[in-house]
């Protein structure tokens, strides 16, 4: 009977409303607010739901099935909520000029409100009641404890001095006798330490002082301890600008500058930072607590705005000087420090001038801490320019070095040394780049215009020097295994002290052509690598260089044939450097041979390039031995057996010669008669020879065969000539005698 359950749940909720069972859903809320609730029940609705409860209960049977119904519906689980989609809230994608509006709109809002807030401590702070007895005395201890510390550290730099110089001298001296280069910067340094030291002693004894003489005060002991605190910061800076311009101590400065421009430079960036130090830190701060804190803001906006005023004119005053003693510092100085040099000379005053800006602006707005982050921010930024081009100093001369290996290993390695030092040379520049890089993030991190220590252990910045170590690994072990194979391939083309001969011209071929083909292997494979660690996807610039390799493979097909044919003919032992070949009608030295092409010079000097391709036939001089054959025509009247032995004899004398006998392989091979004609016949004698060494023997040859054929009388054939009388004449002597033949026969 479900209509049960119906009345009952309308039983229920008609006086509970929202009311619900544990146990049990209610119903889904209404799709939107524009539908209507349904309406409360009147009474007559209720009397008569309850009548029916009442049988319903009264009824066994209805009961228990009521009961069940109940149970199973209280059993059933929820359904599972449905998830609503909300679309991602529309981003409105402004211009650059609307983002370069709403920086502006917002740094100018910060600025009118600090301007405004300014102007409110000025006009709108509340007045103090000056007390002239205790401003005198408050006056009357911070000077006495002034001129105290003044004092005793103004005698205790006066007694150090001594010790400055010597220390100098010293460090000059050795520089000059070029000992150790580096005694002269840790003088420079070791003075710095100790002029520290001193200041520390000062601060100890003016710590001592404030001490005893506050007459009991917190407000002079505040007061004094503001003006230690000023003094520390200040006769710090002081002290790095003693070791930039060092104007007492020549021999310490660091710099080549005229003792005139340390002093003027040194007194005047002092008076600077007294003036802004004691001005800020100490003369504000007690303006506004003895007298009044409008009278404090107003001290600190005029003294702001002289310094500032005072700054620009010194900067703008010696632009030109300046410029022209960088450009002069950079001709002095290494290539690599004179670019920076020379475009610091470009710019130098615009910097100076931002400096001075930014600093006038901290001070007005927040005067406690700005001078305190401008100081902070200096000397780490001097610091770091110090560190890093002392850094870049040690590379610089560590690449003008050169590694020189051992007699031994340099005629066993040729190129080893030379690549050595190459690697060693872009490794050190490699190092060199990356101080400059790391010194500029360290000086934005300075400024507070960039956390390069949150960088560097966040994110992007862990990232990079992970994939910066990767590909330096990879170029490390890249560079390591094509130095060691280059060096192996070398070592074999090479000969030793202990004799053992040079390879073969074919061994030297094909090793040079392995060593070029390692080398574009290595080189192919550490790109792919290293554009694979920075994240560039390799795969399809493998597929395009397939389909590179494919289009040129069609489109340079001869290309192709040539290497092919070249590697055919070097793997068949065809020819070697230095072979004499015929190749077509050419005839020459081989020079050159590559995967394309052979170079071949002619006996002329002309130098002729071949592709491989196109040598379908060709002969080599040099492969196992030479061959002479002889030829040498003897007139037809001689005696042969004359003849013969004259060759002979001019043999066995050729043969008893040590150079030409050496040249020789085996005996000779006399052949005898080889050809007759109506006026001559021809003797032939064969030699087998070394490569090439058959011209030598041939020339030796027809000089003894000239001299040996003259001393036994035997001729050459002549050629003869018979003179005809013109048709129709008789060639008569005047006696009517036909004139006779000569005796012998004339040319």
């Amino acid at each position: 009977m479900p209509w049960i359950v119906l009345l009952l749940i309308s039983l229920l909720s008609a006086p509970l409303h929202a009311a619900t069972i544990p146990g049990v859903t209610t119903s889904a809320p209404p799709a939107s607010d524009s539908k209507t609730e349904p309406s409360e029940p009147d009474l007559a609705q209720k009397k008569a739901a309850y009548a029916a409860l009442a049988d319903v209960l009264a009824n066994d049977t209805s009961r228990e099935e009521l009961i069940e119904q109940l149970r199973q519906v209280a059993a059933t689980p929820p359904p599972e909520p449905v998830p609503t989609l909300t679309p991602p809230p529309a981003e409105d994608d402004k211009t650059v000029l609307e983002n370069v509006t709403t920086v502006g709109r917002y740094y100018g809002e910060q600025l009118s409100s600090r301007f405004a807030q300014l102007y409110r401590n000025i006009t709108g702070s509340p007045h103090k009641a000056f007390n002239p007895h205790t401003f005198t005395n408050a006056l009357t201890h911070f000077l006495m404890l002034a001129g105290m510390v003044f004092a005793f550290y103004g005698v205790i730099r006066i007694a150090a001095l001594p010790l400055y110089r010597k220390m100098g001298r010293w460090g000059r001296k050795k520089n000059r006798e070029h000992g150790n280069w580096l005694q002269l910067p840790g003088m420079i340094i070791g003075a710095f330490i100790i002029d520290l030291l001193l200041l520390a002693l000062a601060l100890f004894v003016g710590q001592i002082l404030i001490d005893n003489f506050n007459s009991g005060s917190q407000t002079i002991a505040f007061q004094q301890s503001l003006f230690l605190s000023a003094f520390a910061l200040i006769e710090f800076f002081k002290a790095v600008l003693r070791l930039i311009f060092c104007p007492r101590v020549p021999e310490l400065r660091p710099f080549s500058i005229s003792d005139e421009s340390a002093r003027y430079w040194n007194l005047r960036l002092s008076a600077l930072s007294s003036l802004i130090g004691y001005g800020l830190i100490v003369a504000v701060p007690i303006i506004s607590n003895q007298v009044n804190v409008q009278f404090g803001a107003m001290a600190n906006v005029i003294i702001m705005l002289i310094i500032t005023l005072w700054a620009l004119y010194l900067i703008f005053h010696n632009k030109q000087r300046i410029a022209e003693d960088l450009l002069h510092l950079a001709e002095r100085s290494l290539s690599f420090f004179s670019l920076f040099i020379r475009a610091f000379a470009l710019v130098w005053h615009w910097l100076a001038t931002a400096y001075f800006i930014v600093l006038f602006f901290f001070s007005l707005f927040d005067p406690g801490n700005s001078l305190k982050f401008m100081m902070s921010a200096t000397v780490r930024s001097l610091a770091i320019i110090g560190l890093a081009a002392f850094a870049s100093g040690i590379l610089s001369r560590w690449i003008a070095k050169r590694i020189t290996l051992s007699a031994q290993t340099q005629r066993n390695y040729p190129e080893l040394q030379k690549r050595l030092n190459g690697w060693l040379s872009t490794v050190l520049k490699a190092a060199r780049i990356l101080v400059v890089c790391v010194a500029i993030m360290l000086l934005l991190s300075a400024w507070g215009l960039f956390d390069f220590w949150n960088w560097l252990h966040n994110g992007a910045g862990e990232k990079t020097v992970d994939i910066l170590i990767r590909i330096a690994l990879i170029l490390f072990f890249s560079a390591v295994g094509w130095t060691v194979l280059a060096s192996l391939i070398e070592n074999r083309l090479s000969s030793d002290i202990h004799g053992r001969p040079l390879p073969s011209a074919r061994t030297r071929t094909l090793l040079t052509l392995f060593r070029n083909a390692l080398a574009v292997v290595i080189s192919t494979i550490t790109i792919m690598i290293v554009l694979s660690e920075i994240g560039v996807n390799i795969a399809p610039l493998l597929a395009g260089a397939g389909a590179l390799g494919l289009a040129v493979s069609f489109g340079s097909q001869t290309l192709v044939k040539d290497i092919i044919t070249g590697i055919f003919i070097q793997f068949e032992n065809g020819m070697n450097t230095g072979d004499l070949v015929t190749i077509g009608p050419l005839t020459g030295t081989v020079e050159r041979m590559s995967i394309r092409s052979v170079g071949v010079r002619q006996d002329t000097g002309a130098y002729h390039i071949i592709p491989w391709s196109s040598i379908t036939t060709f002969a080599n001089f040099v492969r196992g031995i030479g061959s002479v054959v002889a030829n040498y025509d003897v007139d037809r009247h001689e005696d042969a057996d004359k003849a013969n032995q004259a060759l002979k004899d001019a043999v066995s004398e050729l043969m008893e010669m040590p150079d030409i006998r050496a040249l020789v392989i085996g005996e000779p091979s006399f052949a005898g008669i080889v050809g007759l004609t109506n006026t001559a016949f021809t003797l032939r004698v064969s030699f087998t020879t070394q490569p090439l060494k058959q011209w030598t023997v041939r020339f030796a040859l027809d000089s003894q065969v000239k001299k040996h054929f003259d001393r036994a009388d035997v001729r050459a054939p002549v050629q003869t000539w018979q003179i005809l009388p013109p048709p129709g004449t008789a060639m008569q002597q005047p006696g009517g005698v036909a004139p006779q033949p000569p005796a012998e026969p004339t040319l």
